[in-house]
């Protein structure tokens, strides 16, 4: 009889057992066949729609690129904020505002020009109806200095605006006077051709963007208390990219948002001495445990988020399936996919808050433990963080590192928040998204919103417009995006007749 028994339940356990199995065998592949299917669809459909451009003038690519090897050597370097300091350190800027006006005459007449915080100016091109709110262009006139260390390194001097058959060289050319040259020009051609606005155009050329944009800041006040609202404004900040890694080709960016910045001071304090007796926890150390306590725990991801969200889907169709694979199934893959994007750091950027050790200070000879050292770090925030969620995070994760403090934001930090997201359903983000697409030669090429992970002048303009867009209508490498701010800073010189008709197609379509 027990042996019976035995047998049935083993025949039962195995019953159970087989219906087990197979319902397991079936929830996997249903689940399976629901993560192919959101693959296929992963990204379908696209933001934003495309418009017809206008035709432009006719104008004159070479004077142009010889006017943006001119407007290179113009030195107007700011290190610090503040600069230029002094009437003598201003010299580059007073002499440049005085050569645009000689070689833009037309638009000198036809506009007028405003100097603010004395080197920042504003021109007004005013429209014809005055029921329309006008759009502001944006660049900037200053540049970063060069290394003396690596100036030899550079294929022509860096200040000298050399052009041979590919490129024209220069600090400046990429970030930003390409795109400040690319307005003037248009604008003059324009002017020239006896175009008349219906839209009223402003003309932002701040002077110490490089330094925290203290001009365009100004500028911005300036114009709220004139009732000033602009429809939209543009600057800097993203380009068609022909070589992203991410879509394994060329694509059009439009920056959405801007990440904000916050530093923060670290202290570390503790007992000094001669090295030769050094302590378990000197300052140095505790202060790179505070280093590694905040790299080790960063702060979250938002890629399921816009902008980051709307980026990767917009890139979609030219992915490789396993990679869509993956970011279509968040749900179980995130893990991986954060994982990944941790190791490549324009992506990472993207879709969190970084931070970044800088300034570092500590003992004042080698054989001397410091009783206190330093170290500033620098974050840039996602739009869905703040600084003060920042310091909740720093406060959690140093709080059982001893002798090591934070200064509160209040004293401690230079703050610019994060900006808000704009919108991808108004007429100049189609604008954009149509000259980008004929930049990028082809209609099958995706123009995608983006972050743009560093800051620009536009952040000032978040107090009179809801719509700021940053786009330069230029064409470049991921090898000549590492050239601003570094060595061999270059622009293809092919890529003047981009800037030029590019603002000139962006005024024309906006009017009216």
């Amino acid at each position: 009889m027990s042996s019976l028994l035995d047998k049935n339940i083993q025949l039962l356990l195995g019953w159970f057992m087989k219906k087990f199995i197979f319902a397991a065998f079936a929830v996997l592949t249903l689940i399976l066949v629901i993560m192919v299917l959101r693959a296929v669809m992963y990204g379908q459909g696209s933001t934003g729609d495309d418009i017809a451009l206008p035709d432009v003038p006719a104008f004159d690519e070479v004077a142009a690129l010889n006017h943006l090897s001119r407007a290179v050597q113009f030195k107007t370097i700011t290190t610090e904020r503040g600069d230029p300091a002094t009437i003598e350190a201003a010299q580059p800027w007073l002499n440049f505002h005085k050569w645009l006006e000689q070689t833009y005459p037309v638009m000198h007449k036809t506009l007028t020009r405003e100097k603010i915080a004395q080197y920042t100016l504003l021109y007004t091109w005013q429209g014809c109806d005055a029921s329309l709110a006008p759009i502001m262009l944006m660049a900037h006139q200053d540049v970063v200095p060069v290394d003396s260390a690596t100036a030899s390194d550079w294929v022509k001097p860096p200040f000298e605006g050399g052009i041979d058959n590919d490129f024209i060289y220069g600090r400046g050319v990429l970030d930003d006077k390409g795109s400040l040259i690319g307005i003037v020009e248009a604008v003059e051609n324009l002017a020239k051709s006896g175009f008349q606005p219906k839209r009223t155009i402003l003309i932002a050329f701040g002077h110490d963007e490089e330094t925290g944009g203290t001009g365009a800041q100004a500028l911005v006040a300036l114009l709220k208390t004139r009732g000033i609202r602009p429809e939209a404004v543009i600057d800097e900040g993203m380009f068609v990219i022909e070589d992203s890694p991410l879509s394994k080709g060329a694509f059009g960016g439009i920056g959405i948002s801007e990440k904000g910045f916050v530093t923060f001071k670290f202290v570390s304090d503790a007992i000094g001495g001669h090295s030769s007796q050094p302590p378990r926890n000197s300052a140095n150390v505790q202060l790179a445990k505070a280093i590694l306590a905040l790299e080790n725990n960063q702060m979250p991801s938002y890629i399921n988020s816009a902008p980051g969200r709307d980026t990767f889907k917009g890139l979609a169709s030219k992915m490789p399936f396993a990679r869509r694979f993956a970011l279509a199934n968040l749900w179980i893959l995130g893990g991986v996919v954060n994982n990944q994007l941790a190791t490549i750091p324009a992506a990472n950027a993207m879709v969190r808050t970084t931070m970044a050790p800088t300034m570092l200070t500590g003992s004042v000879k080698e054989n001397i433990l410091p009783q206190k050292s330093t170290a500033h770090i620098n974050f840039r925030i996602h739009p869905n963080d703040s600084a003060e969620k920042i310091f909740t995070h720093i406060e959690r994760l140093i709080k059982d590192i001893e002798g090591v403090s934070v200064e509160p934001l209040e004293t401690g930090a230079i703050v610019s928040n994060p900006l808000p997201i704009s919108s991808t359903k108004t007429k100049t983000y189609n604008v954009l998204k149509s000259v980008a697409r004929e930049i990028a030669g082809g209609e099958n090429i995706p123009v995608v919103p983006m972050l743009v992970i560093a800051a620009t002048d536009s952040r000032h303009s978040a107090k009179i417009t809801e719509n700021i867009y940053r786009f330069i209508p230029n064409r470049v490498s991921i090898e000549e995006i590492d050239g601003i701010h570094g060595t061999d800073e270059k622009m293809p010189i092919e890529n003047m007749k981009y800037l030029v008709r590019g603002y000139m197609q962006i005024i024309l379509a906006m009017d009216g």
